[in-house]
Protein backbone atom coordinates (compact mmCIF):
# COMPACT_ATOMS: atom_id res chain seq x y z
CA UNK A 1 0.00 0.00 0.00
CA UNK A 2 1.10 3.43 -0.82
CA UNK A 3 1.13 6.06 2.09
CA UNK A 4 -1.21 9.10 2.55
CA UNK A 5 -0.59 12.14 0.45
CA UNK A 6 -0.03 15.30 2.57
CA UNK A 7 -2.25 17.92 0.85
CA UNK A 8 -1.70 21.66 1.34
CA UNK A 9 -3.85 23.50 4.41
CA UNK A 10 -4.41 25.82 0.95
CA UNK A 11 -6.33 23.29 -0.68
CA UNK A 12 -8.33 22.01 1.86
CA UNK A 13 -9.51 25.59 2.57
CA UNK A 14 -10.48 25.94 -1.34
CA UNK A 15 -12.74 22.71 -1.04
CA UNK A 16 -14.52 23.21 1.83
CA UNK A 17 -14.65 27.12 1.01
CA UNK A 18 -16.20 26.13 -2.50
CA UNK A 19 -18.32 23.72 -1.21
CA UNK A 20 -20.25 26.11 1.67
CA UNK A 21 -20.14 28.62 -1.57
CA UNK A 22 -22.22 25.65 -3.55
CA UNK A 23 -24.71 24.70 -0.53
CA UNK A 24 -25.70 28.73 -0.27
CA UNK A 25 -25.77 28.82 -3.86
CA UNK A 26 -28.43 25.95 -3.87
CA UNK A 27 -30.42 27.73 -0.89
CA UNK A 28 -30.61 30.94 -2.82
CA UNK A 29 -31.22 28.98 -5.55
CA UNK A 30 -33.90 26.37 -4.10
CA UNK A 31 -35.79 29.73 -2.31
CA UNK A 32 -35.98 31.68 -5.69
CA UNK A 33 -37.91 28.48 -7.65
CA UNK A 34 -40.25 27.62 -5.26
CA UNK A 35 -42.40 30.34 -5.78
CA UNK A 36 -42.15 29.44 -9.75
CA UNK A 37 -43.46 26.23 -8.96
CA UNK A 38 -46.17 27.16 -6.28
CA UNK A 39 -47.53 29.57 -9.39
CA UNK A 40 -46.79 26.28 -11.97
CA UNK A 41 -48.91 24.09 -9.90
CA UNK A 42 -51.24 26.30 -9.33
CA UNK A 43 -51.96 27.26 -12.96
CA UNK A 44 -51.78 23.49 -13.68
CA UNK A 45 -54.80 23.14 -11.56
CA UNK A 46 -56.73 26.31 -13.03
CA UNK A 47 -55.92 24.87 -16.47
CA UNK A 48 -56.94 21.39 -15.33
CA UNK A 49 -60.97 23.40 -14.41
CA UNK A 50 -61.08 25.03 -17.63
CA UNK A 51 -61.72 21.67 -20.08
CA UNK A 52 -64.55 21.21 -17.87
CA UNK A 53 -66.18 24.58 -18.07
CA UNK A 54 -67.54 24.13 -21.49
CA UNK A 55 -68.63 20.68 -21.10
CA UNK A 56 -70.95 22.77 -18.45
CA UNK A 57 -71.63 25.71 -20.52
CA UNK A 58 -73.06 23.04 -23.19
CA UNK A 59 -74.98 21.09 -20.85
CA UNK A 60 -76.80 24.15 -19.02
CA UNK A 61 -78.90 24.62 -22.20
CA UNK A 62 -79.86 21.69 -23.13
CA UNK A 63 -80.80 20.88 -19.55
CA UNK A 64 -82.74 24.24 -19.40
CA UNK A 65 -84.40 23.35 -22.77
CA UNK A 66 -85.84 19.52 -21.52
CA UNK A 67 -87.31 21.39 -18.94
CA UNK A 68 -89.35 24.05 -20.66
CA UNK A 69 -92.97 24.46 -19.91
CA UNK A 70 -94.13 23.78 -23.44
CA UNK A 71 -93.86 20.10 -23.17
Amino acid sequence: MVAPVQVSRLIKLGRHSALVLCMAYGTKHCSCLKPRAEEERRMAAKEKKRPDEPKRIEREPAEAQDHSILK
